[in-house]
């Protein structure tokens, strides 16, 4: 009992970790334009986050039973799974760089069950194509690579289609008119931003509380709890009985994203808000709207796409909107390495961390 809550314990300090890591995916672009200061935009981005987390779980069911197979998954798998998570979404946080915590999280799970079931590839469940629609399917291939490739092609495009669409129809207002304009309506882009986080982000761990959850009542180690303390339980998931997120779970996440997003990511906002690229009012709300548009649209179909990508993208598309020379390339590529190396580098501390504690006597 006490490892299942140590579990819960690591994975809140995920979701923590993730609130100020991507809190600049949420708020760079209106800190940078400077239509709400830090703390102002701290306010409205931990809000939003607490409403977007409360909505929907098809992300969450996602992560808990569509990407590895349970039946390897115990607690002290878990805890090195988000450990290997939380080791790169630090190092990434120390040097400012963008990254993905939706992905560090899918390859420290990847990781850590690999290591866990003596390198037999198939605990990973690939592909499991849908009946109908390729968003059907389950798998590392339908929920997590082909949404990150997809994303920040879609981003980008859309990012610089409807910033050149902004350009044609403002092309003769004065450029104290757009900027004022734009200003009150990036209030609007930016809440919208917010509330697709964390209707994204937040279910990532929700789904692996889900998961420990499932993993120990199905080891048999909620046996003889008290009535009070039985909301613990959750059932394997069925065809005829699917996984069912409980509330408890979804406010515990939403509001330790909260408190993570209220604590900020001021490296990571200066990254994306002044290195990349140099944005106004109109600027922000373009590439607002889109990241948000994205997000929201992945976390309908239960994909845990990156915050990083889709907001990091939409921001380089309307930057190349301006002109290809207003985008700092430099910054770029080191931001594009990081998205390559995220889930190897996340799943081999993992992996790392199942076999130093096997060899230490602590995971069988």
């Amino acid at each position: 009992m006490t490892l299942i809550l140590f579990v819960i314990f690591v994975a809140l300090v995920f979701e923590y970790i993730n609130g100020f890591h991507d809190t600049a995916n949420s708020i760079a672009t209106v800190v940078s334009t400077k239509v709400l200061s830090p703390r102002q935009a701290i306010v409205l981005a931990a809000f939003t986050n607490l409403l977007g987390a409360m909505w929907g779980t098809a992300v969450a069911k996602t992560v808990a039973s569509g990407l590895v197979d349970t039946k390897i998954v115990t607690s002290e798998i878990l805890v090195c799974a988000l450990l290997g998570a939380i080791v790169w979404n630090l190092l990434t946080w120390w040097v400012g760089l963008p990254s993905s915590s939706s992905h560090a999280l899918v390859g420290g799970l990847c990781g850590a069950c690999l290591a866990a079931a003596h390198d037999k590839w198939s605990v990973i469940i690939w592909s499991i194509p849908g009946k109908t629609h390729w968003w059907e399917g389950k798998g590392i291939l339908w929920k997590v690579l082909v949404p990150m490739v997809t994303s920040p092609v879609v981003g980008f495009t859309v990012g610089l289609l409807f910033m050149g669409l902004l350009y044609f129809l403002l092309r003769k207002w004065r450029p104290v008119t757009v900027n004022r304009v734009f200003g009150k309506l990036q209030l609007f882009s930016a809440a919208y931003m917010g509330f697709s986080h964390g209707s994204n982000d937040a279910q990532k761990t929700m789904g692996i509380i889900a998961l420990a959850l499932v993993a120990a009542t199905s080891a048999g180690a909620f046996s003889n709890l008290p009535d009070w303390l039985h909301f613990l339980k959750l059932s394997e998931p069925t065809t005829e009985k699917p996984l069912v997120i409980a509330i408890w779970i979804k406010v515990l996440c939403a509001l330790t994203m909260c408190a993570g997003t209220a604590a900020g990511g001021w490296r990571i906002i200066k990254t994306l808000g002044h290195k990349m690229v140099k944005l106004h009012p109109v600027h922000g709300f373009a590439a607002e709207a889109t990241g948000a548009t994205v997000l929201l649209t992945a976390a309908h179909f239960g994909m845990p796409v990156s915050t990083t990508h889709a907001i990091t993208t939409s921001i380089m598309g309307v930057g190349c909107a301006k002109g290809l020379n207003h985008l700092k390339l430099k910054v770029v590529e080191r931001i594009l390495w990081a998205w390559v190396l995220t889930i190897p580098a996340a799943g081999g501390v993992a992996y790392g961390l199942v076999r130093l504690a096997r060899a230490l006597g602590w995971i069988v």
